[in-house]
């Protein structure tokens, strides 16, 4: 047998190995001998460079260090799922369905919802082209590398035509145990979730921590089945499988919506029981064909949906309260907890807002407490479940815990007086950086307080002064040239930002997101605001006294003016960007609501729509409401305005009102 001959041999049998133990769990060799033919391959292929291949069983071991991940633009969006909450949810969606088809039953496939990272795989001509991350749906990541490091995953298929199929990457529990231990032994931090692991894995640019951390993979979406000649979903995944993608076994073709909510209540109860974390069901419509009839709404596939478990309860102690310093000054009790596992995630720590909600409590160090995750998400203190006599009353704090100020008390909230706290600056850098206000990709929160640390920041303008220490931060530990560089850019780019996002960022006392496009809308330059009084703020819908008052104080305070006169130095944009408002719409001057998913008009795009047309975007219906529009799967809010007689229109309505102002 030649060298190459062996090469191949050696291959061939190391994936039908890999296969047999990381899909079928039916391993036909030992560890062992595994082992020896691993060796025996890189061996041969390291002494005869001529054959080695990209896509050898050898290659799956990791060790290629990127610097970045290459944008990858998906073939087909990679859309989200809506979500039910209920089995009245999801009857719900089993009657439109029908309507929708014209039939009186519609058989589903139910399905487990992985808590892990969604990944689409490309092959091309039956070799792996490229895995990408979900990303924004449109644009994902490029995160091959790691990918073939998971051993379950083919990296070779035996279908030369187009191929794509789209699964969730995970992290067992066992090997999230093993990774949190080694952690420990490294006095490193705990991952708080397989789902965070499993992410932070496949994000790494170093393949070789992937290949690591015993990530898995399930795959349930075969996205070009119809041209292989399938028709309906549950085909799909048979053959999927039979080319060697893990599919989950845990999965049933139900004949009507009723039987696959007994599958949900099933594995509600076995969830804990499972070997990977789920956090849901998901239900699809079994015939292929009736998912073109449905279509999409603009996020969401009409053919699915995912039944969310409720969030879960769990006892724990509450073993201290402690207090942090917001940008306003706000300080915020939060409950320090014996450490509990809750939806996924080790919790240690949850936000307790403020006195009255500890004291409506009655909460005691000392006390078991029970938390759960609102949305599986953020840690909350339900209640008590009894006091431990020995327990600790709570007492309020009188002073901040950073720079020792007394606290002044505004209704419900304790506040940081000092302008010049520490913890205020802190948060303050973070919030002017943020998503929300300037964006600064790179700025985050560990970032900030490292640079506050070091003294190359203080302030806003400080942030554009960063420059000046590039040297200094290229030489920090985790810090390289590129990364400086980057970070560099992303402030400068930020210098172009339209005004509401500045304005935002700036922290001013009682202005969100909202208030700030209002009055960035109004006044377009940032300098107008120097001549607003009290009584013209209080002219604009929805600005109260509060409001008008911190507007007008902080555009009078000298350290403030002299702020905003360093930004316009550094040259940062003080003008809205958006264009003019549309004095004579049909939605000029209406209060407007949108509910359910639209379906070509994002939530956020319809709501500036409406906002340039003089219309005011509010999340909740009343009788002041003059306009609720509804799009697939409008709940509560539909309800309440057609309770109260408030107008409402359809998406497509509302679209039709939007073509005909423009004329088209």
């Amino acid at each position: 047998m030649s060298v190459k001959e062996r090469i191949e041999e050696l291959r061939a049998l190391l994936e039908k190995y890999n296969h047999e133990y990381y899909v079928l769990d039916k391993p036909s060799v030992s560890d062992a001998e595994y082992d020896r033919l691993m060796r025996e391959l890189m061996r041969l292929e390291e002494e005869n460079p001529e054959f080695k291949d990209p896509f050898s069983p050898s290659q799956r071991v990791g060790g290629e260090v990127a610097e970045g991940f290459e944008k990858v633009t998906h073939k087909r969006q990679m859309i989200s799922l809506a979500n039910a909450f209920s089995a009245e949810d999801l009857y719900d969606f089993d009657a439109r369905v029908k309507a929708t088809l014209g039939v009186n039953n519609v058989s589903y496939v139910a399905e487990m919802k992985i808590d892990g990272l969604a990944i689409s795989l490309d092959y091309v001509n039956g070799k792996l082209n490229y895995a990408a991350t979900r990303g924004d749906g449109i644009t994902g990541e490029n995160v091959t590398s790691n990918i073939k490091t998971i051993k379950s995953i083919p990296l070779s298929i035996k279908v030369f035509a187009p191929f794509e199929v789209r699964g969730e990457i995970y992290m067992p529990k066992a090997s999230l145990e093993a990774l949190n231990a080694r952690q420990n032994a490294l006095g490193k931090p705990e991952f708080a979730n397989t789902r965070n692991a499993a992410a932070g894995s496949v994000r790494n640019l170093d393949s070789s921590i992937a290949a690591s951390r015993n990530l898995n993979g399930f795959f349930y979406y075969f996205v070009n089945a119809n041209e292989f000649g399938i028709s309906k979903h549950k085909e799909a995944l048979n053959y999927i499988e039979t080319l060697g993608f893990r599919t989950n076994p845990n999965r049933k073709v139900c004949e009507n919506m009723s039987e696959a909510i007994a599958f949900v209540e099933e594995f509600q109860a076995k969830r804990h029981d499972l070997p990977y974390d789920i956090d849901g069901i998901v239900i699809k419509v079994d015939d292929l064909a009736a998912w073109d009839d449905l279509g999409y709404t603009a996020k969401t596939p009409r053919w699915a949906i995912a039944y969310k478990f409720p969030p879960e309860e769990v006892t724990t102690k509450l073993e201290d309260i402690i207090f942090t310093v917001g940008r306003t000054g706000r300080i915020t009790p939060n409950a320090v907890l014996a450490p509990v596992r809750v939806a996924g995630s080790l919790v240690q720590r949850a936000t307790l807002h403020n006195e009255d909600f500890i004291r409506e409590r009655d909460l005691h160090l000392g006390d078991q407490v029970i938390i759960r995750k609102a949305g599986d998400i953020i840690p909350e203190v339900v209640g008590r479940v009894n006091v431990d006599e020995g327990g600790i009353p709570f007492t309020m704090i009188t002073h901040c815990p950073k720079c020792g100020s007394e606290l002044i008390q505004i209704e419900v909230q304790h506040y940081c007086p000092n302008v010049h706290c520490p913890a205020r600056k802190i948060e303050g850098l973070i919030h002017f950086a943020s998503r929300n206000a300037m964006d600064i990709d790179g700025l985050g929160e560990k970032a900030v307080e490292l640079f506050f640390n070091e003294g190359y920041l203080n302030d806003v303008v400080s942030i554009y002064k960063l420059a000046e220490h590039q040297e200094e931060i290229m030489n920090i530990d985790g810090f390289s040239t590129k990364s400086t560089i980057k970070l560099l850019d992303a402030i400068e780019a930020s210098k172009g930002q339209s005004l509401e996002r500045l304005l935002f960022g700036l922290g001013i006392k009682e202005i969100g997101e909202k208030t700030a496009k209002t009055l960035a809308i109004k006044y377009r330059d940032l300098n107008a605001f120097k001549n607003v009084t009290v009584e013209e703020y209080l002219a604009i819908p929805d600005v109260g006294p509060v409001v008008a008052n911190s507007l007008f104080n902080y555009f009078h305070n000298e350290r403030n003016l002299e702020t905003i006169a360093q930004l316009s130095e550094l040259g940062l944009n003080f003008m809205y960007l958006g264009g003019e408002v549309v004095a004579n719409s049909f939605f000029s001057g209406k209060i407007v609501v949108l509910t359910g998913t639209f379906a070509t008009l994002g939530r956020k795009e319809a709501t500036e729509l409406l906002e340039a047309k003089g219309a005011k975007v509010t999340g909740s219906v009343s009788k002041a409401t003059d306009l609720v529009i509804y799009g697939e799967s409008a709940g509560t809010k539909l309800t309440k305005a057609e309770s109260l007689g408030v107008a409402t229109m359809s998406d497509e309505e509302f679209e039709k009102m939007l073509n005909l102002e423009q004329g088209e």
